[in-house]
């Protein structure tokens, strides 16, 4: 397969394998070896053993979808300040959605990082930093990305294709998330952290509206308000602000 994203160092050095167990594996394999350039990226047409948030698996079509990862190091993020790469990747895979479904008030960032349309999941963002000192070491960031695939085993879930009746070709696809990732990293690294945050808050799903919720086993009602430095989302129940970790709330 043959991506060439027209990008300073994300994709210049590219791996396009038939199959891998996970491409986040397979990203950290080659760190340890001394053989990942800024930029390294890895992409697999399947994955036997796909990893996503809260420790699920993720679940795609052979050859249908995309599914990468990529390796940055940006050690100029202190280890406090990871959830502004989140907001930067997650804004990058948001950007180039938005080149194929068009300014669509429908397409949304669901915290901390997956990708909807109205109601309906079609991508999925899996980060794993790792730390030396107070500093991030390096990042692998893992996407995954419906494009193609039709049937899925939930009612949840939806593609590109069917969100636009079309088929699509990946390398082409794979090229530009790169550009939008890049654009975002560099926007990132140039110290423009609130101004991402600005961005990401205007992209997130359910922002400032009054939602049921899942707390502790107890349904509650309440209102996104904002996400915390620390990547908490902070929501309004009541008259109260609460703040949230990944696994402390649900959304129903």
């Amino acid at each position: 397969m043959v991506v060439t994203p027209q990008t300073l160092f994300t994709g210049q050095q590219l791996l396009w394998l038939p199959t891998c167990a996970s491409t986040n594996s397979e990203a950290h394999a080659l760190i340890v070896q001394n053989r990942a350039s800024e930029g390294c990226t890895i992409i697999t047409d399947f994955q036997t053993a796909g990893r996503g948030q809260r420790g699920n698996r993720w679940e795609a079509a052979p050859a249908e979808n995309l599914m990468l990862s990529v390796v940055w190091y940006p050690t100029f993020l202190a280890a406090a300040q990871q959830f502004q790469l989140s907001q930067a990747v997650a804004l990058g895979v948001y950007d180039w959605a938005s080149t194929l479904l068009g300014p669509d008030p429908q397409l949304k960032l669901k915290w901390p990082n997956d990708l909807y349309y109205g109601d309906q999941k079609f991508g999925g963002i899996l980060i794993e930093n790792t730390l030396s000192g107070p500093k991030i070491q390096y990042s692998v960031i893992g996407i995954g990305l419906n494009i193609n695939q039709q049937r899925f085993t939930t009612a949840t879930a939806t593609s590109i294709s069917q969100l636009t009746g079309r088929a699509y070709a990946r390398e082409a696809l794979a090229a530009r998330l790169l550009e939008c990732l890049e654009r975002r990293y560099l926007q990132l690294r140039a110290g423009q952290g609130s101004w991402l945050r600005q961005a990401y808050l205007q992209a997130l799903y359910r922002y400032q509206e009054t939602h049921w919720f899942e707390v502790a086993g107890q349904r509650v009602s309440g209102q996104i308000v904002g996400v915390e430095d620390d990547g908490r989302l902070a929501v309004a129940v009541g008259n109260e602000l609460r703040r949230f970790g990944l696994q402390e709330i649900r959304y129903l």
